[in-house]
């Protein structure tokens, strides 16, 4: 059985007619738009942002095209991933019927998102290593599954995924398997992107609020077939990603020497970081990362959060999150953040 995006779809995203902008119906240069009931007059601010945005951002995408290696038509641009993340439940997974596959500890909006959309949540969690139980998913599995999420690089566990196991999923699995590489700028694995000719049940979601620094401005990126990019289209709102936005990327996206400058550092900072910790005795185990993070084993963990909040330093408790018992998650910060971390850790464990 081959795969079959059409029969995936649910009956009313396949037969949806979608909203028409005026930015749709009109392609091409004109000098006078009246179409749209913009104020003319222009903004009430130093640049002009009366008029609706490109509704799919074809600049943006085609300078991201030449940095990623995805053609644009196999891209989609959202508001953050979390707006690609739900466009897939809205598009293949009906409510009280469909479920999911989600493999923890793993980032949690995927179970926030199938909760929002009433689709139920299987749980296979990770093993012992936190790579993927393959025997486990296929136990979970059955014909009202639809998507499974694999987060690689791991949140909040900072390890790749073996992408053999990820190759097996995307085989033998009728549905969309989506790899979320939100770190993979920190990762030596080789992007899914590179995947998508061969396999056309793969959703690979990206990001440009970590390795690119641009958090603030929210944008998310999706690749996959041209199929499932029109579905992404066919769902989102007419103007999802707004001007200031797709302006502030353009121009961040010329400086692609200096992120590579800030990985770099990153990679270097990550593994100081680690051999500091892992002098500690009161340390039990760091988890290898390939992410601008590392989680953290270690003795007392909630007191230690709380001694670093009380001077100012935040990390995350994940000491309740499945295969995390008594493990902080600390994100790599710059070279003195993160000798002030060392030294208030060496402080309370005195």
């Amino acid at each position: 059985m081959s795969f079959n995006l059409t029969a995936l779809l649910r009956e009313n995203i396949r037969n949806l007619v979608p909203y028409s902008s005026a930015r749709d119906e009109f392609k091409g240069e004109a000098s006078v738009f009246l179409d749209a009931n913009e104020n003319a007059f222009g903004s009430p601010l130093p640049h002009d942002y009366n008029r609706y945005p490109d509704p799919l951002q074809h600049q943006v995408k085609h300078k991201l095209s030449s940095i990623k290696g995805v053609p644009a038509e196999n891209m989609f641009l959202g508001n953050g991933s979390d707006e690609a993340i739900d466009i897939l439940y809205r598009a293949f997974c009906t409510p009280k019927i469909d479920n999911v596959i989600l493999v923890p500890p793993t980032y949690g909006m995927y179970e926030v998102s199938a909760n929002i959309n009433d689709v139920e949540v299987r749980k296979v969690n990770l093993t012992a290593d936190y790579q993927l139980d393959l025997d486990g998913i296929a136990e979970a599995l059955d014909t009202h599954t639809k998507l499974i999420f694999v987060c690689s690089p791991n949140n909040p566990t900072g390890n790749s995924i073996n992408p053999l196991d990820i190759e097996t999923l995307l085989v033998n699995f009728k549905g969309i398997v989506v790899v979320d590489e939100a770190y993979i700028n920190y990762s030596k694995q080789k992007s899914f992107t590179y995947s998508l000719p061969e396999f056309p049940n793969l959703v690979v979601l990206q990001t440009l609020s970590k390795a690119w620094g641009l958090a603030a401005l929210r944008l998310g990126l999706a690749f996959a077939s041209k199929e499932i990019i029109a579905v992404f289209n066919k769902i989102k709102p007419p103007y999802n990603i707004n001007q200031a936005t797709q302006d502030l990327v353009l121009e961040a996206l010329n400086n692609y020497e200096v992120v590579n400058e800030w990985i770099r550092e990153t990679i270097k900072e990550r593994e100081t970081l680690v051999s500091q910790l892992d002098a500690l005795q009161q340390v039990e185990k760091i988890t290898p990362s390939d992410a601008n993070f590392i989680l953290v084993k270690l003795q007392d963990p909630r007191s230690l959060y709380d001694f670093l909040v009380d001077k100012g330093i935040i990390v995350r408790d994940r000491s309740k999150v499945a295969l995390c018992d008594g493990c902080l998650r600390i994100t790599v910060g710059t070279k003195l953040e993160n000798e002030r971390l060392i030294n208030e850790i060496q402080e309370f464990y005195k």
